[in-house]
């Protein structure tokens, strides 16, 4: 008997809606959204300008959706009471970076960080959204510190802050949080983040490899990474390393648009191919001496294998670490599908908070 390979490697004509393992619940909210079909924006090139007014379009679609998607459920209105509150940083060039500060109101004594820092393919969304303090808030009721890190995405309307502007940001942060640990209610703490959220948590660790303050870090947790920078790959590479790209093709990601923002995060000559940039080209010896990891994928997520793939690197290299797989959900489903998705989102938070607990200890 023939058997079908999954996604659109064995049906071309699938789109998230009627592929057979997506979740009920996740094809009704993206049919109700128009997002069913299959996405493709087209690739908008390498000319700056043109480029750059796509990161617009992009930024503002992906802005109008994180501020209108429903995210509330029943229970909260049950949730303990958490204190916020800010500090701001310098940066390496002198740059205002602000951490926001998530905690339990009623925390005594040290409890494990967690510094997040959130996707946008490093290239956009706003670090205070609902999406990204809801995010946070559920962190911080598992009894943990939340820190957020609001780094310079690489488009904002007033200036272009491409690599490492942004990594640059997040070294900064991280090294404040080590060295404020008490100021903080922590005695260690975990780095996390989503999608390009999460090629900012690897890469930092990697710098923090290369610099010699990698103890500084308890572990490194990453959901849906987006770190190849490989979207604009033929075919045949695709297949070949990561061919989730082509079985989940246009399911809520356009890849042609993630290789845009990928040219437009990195546009120097070699930078598709740094490790700091895009941590899936790490070296073994990049990746020797790192803290535990943990990685978390979505298995309807173009992105899918740039996580697992890092996962089988990781383990090659010697280092702890773990990798699960949510079934039948998109690219940040459990972030972005709080409410449509409840059990896809209260398993990602519980993971992440237990594994900072883990490896605060």
């Amino acid at each position: 008997m023939a058997v079908q390979a999954p996604g659109r490697l064995g049906d071309p004509s699938l789109n998230v809606a009627t592929d057979p393992r997506t979740q009920p619940a996740l094809a009704a909210i993206m049919k109700a959204m128009q997002l069913d079909g299959n996405q493709d924006h087209g690739f908008p090139g390498t000319d700056f300008d043109s480029i750059h007014a796509g990161m617009a379009d992009v930024s503002a679609m992906i802005g109008g959706l994180y501020n209108t998607i429903p995210l509330d459920l029943p229970e909260d209105k049950n949730e303990a009471e958490i204190a916020s509150s800010s500090v701001t940083i310098d940066g390496q060039d002198g740059h205002k970076i602000k951490l926001t500060v998530v905690k339990p109101k009623a925390a005594t004594g040290l409890l494990p960080g967690i510094v997040y820092i959130h996707g946008g393919g490093m290239v956009i969304n706003d670090t205070d959204s609902p999406v990204h303090n809801r995010w946070i808030k559920s962190l911080a009721l598992q009894g943990t510190v939340a820190i957020m890190v609001d780094f310079r995405n690489a488009y904002t309307p007033e200036k272009y802050n491409p690599f490492p502007t942004g990594l640059n940001d997040c070294v900064a942060a991280v090294r404040y949080v080590a060295a404020h640990r008490a100021d903080f209610g922590i005695d260690k703490f975990i780095v996390q983040g989503e999608s390009g959220g999460a090629n900012l948590s690897f890469a930092t660790a990697l710098r923090a490899n290369r610099e010699g303050w990698v103890d500084e870090i308890a572990g490194v947790y990453g959901y849906v990474p987006y770190i190849s920078g490989g979207y604009g790959w033929s075919d045949e590479r695709k297949y070949r390393e990561t061919p989730s790209q082509k079985e989940n093709e246009g399911y809520f990601l356009s890849a042609p648009m993630q290789a845009g923002m990928a040219w437009y995060y990195s546009p120097k000559k070699g930078e598709l191919e740094d490790p700091l940039a895009w941590p899936y080209h790490a070296t073994e010896a990049d990746l020797k001496g790192l803290p535990t990891h943990a990685i978390s994928v979505d298995e309807l997520d173009g992105l899918r294998d740039d996580g697992i793939q890092y996962f089988r690197k990781l383990l090659k290299a010697g280092v702890s670490v773990s990798c699960d797989q949510n079934l039948g959900v998109v690219h940040g489903a459990a972030l972005i599908f709080r409410q449509a998705l409840p059990e896809v989102n209260k398993k990602q938070i519980r993971s992440v908070a237990a594994f900072a607990k883990q490896q605060c200890l």
